[in-house]
């Protein structure tokens, strides 16, 4: 039977409801640890042998699938509906309908076209990248042993229902959340609800008193945890969203949270419309009463509310966002939700577990010393012994101690034979082998738990010699254990003694033994996480630690990482703080460690309240709220379903430089997607303040409403490939959320400086080229079409860097080319067979030389006006 990844650690302490959207356990469920057996299959109706197989399936229609919630995947009509659900879209929707009402057919054609190029190109890119992350899914069909009409059977896990007695054997998976009825040996990995990354014993013996955290229960086990040794039998007390599991991924399921990316969206959508709910009105009115034309006015205001619509906003993003998730794939980061690229670029804030991303997760012994601190090789073998010869449950740090043979090579290992064995057990915390060595001695060889061997002790053996434990010695003895423990070790004491030879030990010898030393474990850190740390500092990522694990441990790798933990907040605290203090706090502190998962909620929560742009990283079943509620959620590949499930992206290698890769991606998109909106509001921006002096003073539209759809449809396909653009290396070297300061700023400023070289042509058309005459409207609306879109066209180049356009930085080749095929098209269309339908006129030999110099100008006076909103720091 497969077994079920439940994750890594997460949290080291727990109590009923102080869970993760404040989830407890079943009461039934705790009711039945205080019960016999007997009474708990009498409350359930069932009997050892389980249920028949009629029964089942009354209880499995009448109470439903043992299945947890999780989003489901959204068919193609969810992803066309989203894409459609867009302000620019339903905008210009409103904007073409009128245009067909009033019988603007040319008008609403060219705004529909608009829309279906955005809605499906949008539809397109999204759905695709959202069935290959489905196609990357793990999925697993998982089943369990149950006992039906008195016989052993596999069924799916889904078909478990309360009272089926399961039987449970090393490496199944817990179905569903159930009391045992009897157990030998059983140790249960339940690190992913717990976050203790060793497994704990399980009895079937009844509770006596209630306990304040039943998850430690040892007559409990859990749905998502898995078997680790041993065996069991056991009821089902709790299925599907009953269970704790179920209960916490029903809490957590559902739309995604609005994140930043989504809020600055919709911002300068906002921005936009307020623009517009200002600009069209006057427009309107000012060409009214000065052309005494109101239907006329009507439809060049609705050209200009167009104008204005950075209506290709929607197609640009999603091909931004598509582009970078294919890039990202590349680098072993697979997007869910393409939104949140543009939010791992913006992030300025990492909130992480150290478990796997700092450290190996992997543990090694890293010390074997004796109890003055030197490394003695007699603490190994011992040890070594006492893991090699017992045969209960081997832990990570067996595992760890086994690993050290290499360094026992000279000792004589297979010569000495197992007696007899003292099983570990967690009154004692300790475990004990008796074996004999080539001299025909018995020697019993104890490991355990410090404060549990200590008392057991009437001696320590240092250098060959044997002292007595007396108290003043003992403080000594204890004080290097400490300081083991102080530096981040999981520390382990060895003790011995001589016995004689009997026919069985039991826990009575565990007594008057020699201390002989210590072994001291360590998760290590990654020799990528220094690195990336430093990338992502430089990046301008503060990166916080955010653990279940304790303090000392915590301290010690973030100093071995080079992360400073100064002053580290404590879960109890948190616990104690208000949401405004919870701020302040977490501002400041880099680690926080026992922490239970809604303690993380709410300190992403606060942090996200100062203005911070959050990522958390988690992997376990308690982060999925952590996950849900920051601006980018992220996991790996080897999470748990349901945080794979909360998270926006997953890496597939849990590695912080992949991670720091990913956000250069992230904010280069970012990068592009602020391109277009710095060009198009700026641009159009500016055209329409242009338009409002001109309609004041002018006896026609300056534009026909078809000349203004068709410049801003030419001028719209000229940023399509906005997305394949270079990205200066200045502009992702820091986070860029969305500043709309800075944008309001850029548009107030840039757009201007184009309506001064509109102004320019109105003078070189109207006194130059004799235009003030109505009959040569044509000629002007020509004119100011080719000089418009020309200079928004160039400016690209211009707007799309800091530094110095078309030396110090150059556009990428489809950019650099479709500027000039639009600028191209705009020079021919004038003398083109559409002329005539789009109301044009061929231009003066003399226009075009004076275009020239207009060009240029306008060039050189945007770069010097782009550079002094940078010295001054508000772009």
């Amino acid at each position: 039977m497969p077994i079920l990844n439940t994750g890594f650690r997460i949290l080291p302490w727990f109590t009923s409801k102080r869970a993760a959207g404040n989830i407890e356990v079943s009461p039934q469920l705790v009711d039945a640890a205080l019960k016999t057996t007997v009474e708990v299959l009498d409350d359930l109706k069932c009997g050892f042998d389980g249920l028949s197989q009629e029964e089942a399936e009354k209880r499995l229609e009448a109470h439903g699938p043992n299945e947890v919630g999780m989003e489901k995947h959204a068919g193609w009509p969810i992803f066309l509906l989203r894409s459609l659900k867009n302000p620019l879209v339903i905008l210009l929707a409103v904007l073409s309908g009128l245009s067909f009402a009033t019988n603007d057919i040319r008008g609403g054609v060219v705004m529909a076209l608009m829309i279906v190029l955005g809605v499906v190109l949008r539809f397109v890119q999204e759905y695709r990248a959202d069935t290959a992350a489905a196609k990357l899914k793990a999925m697993i069909s998982v089943t369990t042993n149950v006992m039906r009409n008195g016989e052993a059977r596999e069924i799916p896990l889904r078909e478990v229902v309360q009272g089926d007695v399961i039987r449970l054997a090393a490496g199944d998976i817990i179905p569903a959340d159930v009391r045992l009825l009897s157990a030998k040996d059983l140790f249960i990995t339940q690190s992913s609800l717990t976050g203790e990354s060793l497994p704990v014993e399980k009895f079937s013996e009844v509770i006596k008193t209630k306990s304040p955290s039943p998850l430690e229960y040892p007559n409990l086990c859990y749905m998502g945890t898995s078997v680790e040794s041993g065996s069991a039998a056991a009821v089902v007390v709790a299925t599907g969203h009953r269970t704790y599991f179920g209960g916490m991924a029903k809490s957590i399921v559902g739309q995604p949270m609005e994140t930043s990316f989504d809020k600055g969206v919709h911002r300068f959508t906002m921005l936009m419309i307020q623009f517009m709910a200002l600009m069209v009105p006057a427009v309107f009115l000012v060409n009214g009463f000065t052309k005494h034309d109101w239907k006329g006015a009507f439809f060049f205001a609705l050209a200009v509310a167009v104008g204005l619509t950075p209506e290709m906003l929607p197609m640009i993003v999603s091909v931004c966002l598509s582009k970078g998730a294919l890039s990202m794939s590349r680098k072993k980061v697979v997007v869910k939700r393409i939104n949140s690229i543009q939010n791992l670029g913006a992030m300025d804030v990492l909130c992480t577990d150290k478990t796997g991303t700092l450290t190996q997760d992997h543990v090694i012994l890293k010390r074997h010393c004796d109890v003055s601190g030197e490394e003695d090789p007699e603490v190994l073998f011992l040890s070594y012994l006492c893991s090699h010869f017992q045969t209960g449950l081997r832990n990570v740090l067996d595992r760890a101690i086994l690993e050290g043979k290499d360094q026992l090579q000279d000792r004589p290992i297979q010569h000495y034979q197992k007696v007899d064995e003292i099983p570990f057990d967690f009154s004692r915390k300790m475990m004990s082998v008796v074996v004999e060595s080539p001299e025909k001695e018995r020697i019993l060889i104890t490991k355990g738990a410090p404060e549990s061997i200590f008392p057991r002790c009437r001696q320590f053996e240092l250098d060959g010699r044997l002292e007595a434990m007396t108290p003043l010695l003992e403080e000594e003895v204890r004080a290097e254990y400490e300081s083991l423990s102080a530096d981040g070790f999981r520390v382990l004491a060895v003790a011995h003694r001589k016995l004689g030879a009997k026919a069985a030990y039991g826990r009575e010898d565990e007594q008057d033994l020699i201390l002989r030393g210590y072994l001291a474990f360590l998760d290590p850190p990654k020799e990528s996480a220094a690195p990336a740390i430093v990338a992502l500092r430089k990046s301008g990522i503060t990166i916080k630690i955010l653990t279940g694990d304790n303090e000392l441990v915590s301290r010690k790798i973030c100093h071995d990482v080079g992360l400073d933990s100064g002053t580290i907040l404590l879960g109890p605290q948190v616990e104690k703080m208000s949401d405004g203090e919870l701020a302040e706090a977490a501002e400041h502190a880099t680690v926080m460690a026992r922490l239970s998962p809604s303690h993380k909620q709410r300190v992403i929560k606060a942090l996200q309240s100062k203005g911070h742009v959050v990522g958390f990283m988690g992997d376990g079943i308690n982060d999925a709220p952590a996950l849900k509620h920051a601006d980018v959620g992220i996991s790996v590949d080897t999470a748990v379903d349901i945080a794979k499930e909360s998270a926006d992206m997953i890496l597939l290698e849990k590695s912080l430089m992949v991670l720091e890769e990913g956000v250069l991606e992230g904010r280069k998109v970012f990068a592009n997607i602020l391109k277009y909106v710095r060009m198009g509001a700026s641009s159009n921006f500016g055209n329409m303040f242009s338009v409002i002096g001109a309609s004041a003073f002018l006896p026609y539209v300056p534009m026909l409403p078809i000349q203004v759809l068709t410049n801003n449809l030419l001028y719209d396909f000229s940023q399509v490939p906005i997305p394949t653009d270079n990205v200066d290396p200045e502009l992702i070297a820091q986070p860029r959320p969305w500043a709309m300061g800075e944008i309001r700023k850029f548009i107030l400023y840039i757009g201007p400086v184009s309506s001064i070289f509109d102004y320019s042509t109105y003078f070189v058309m109207l006194y130059i080229f004799k235009c003030w005459d109505p009959a040569r409207a044509a000629v002007f609306h020509t004119g100011w079409f080719v000089e418009s879109l020309m200079t928004q066209t160039l400016i690209i180049h211009v707007i799309r860097t800091n530094r110095l356009p078309f030396i110090q930085s150059k556009a990428s080749l489809p950019i650099t080319l479709t500027s000039l095929s639009i600028m191209a098209v705009g020079a021919a269309l004038p003398y083109s067979p559409m002329a005539r339908y789009l109301g044009f006129e061929p231009l003066p030999l003399l226009y075009w030389p004076i275009l020239a110099v207009t060009l240029g100008c306008y060039v050189t006076l945007t770069q010097m006006v782009k550079s002094f909103l940078l010295r001054k720091g508000w772009i």
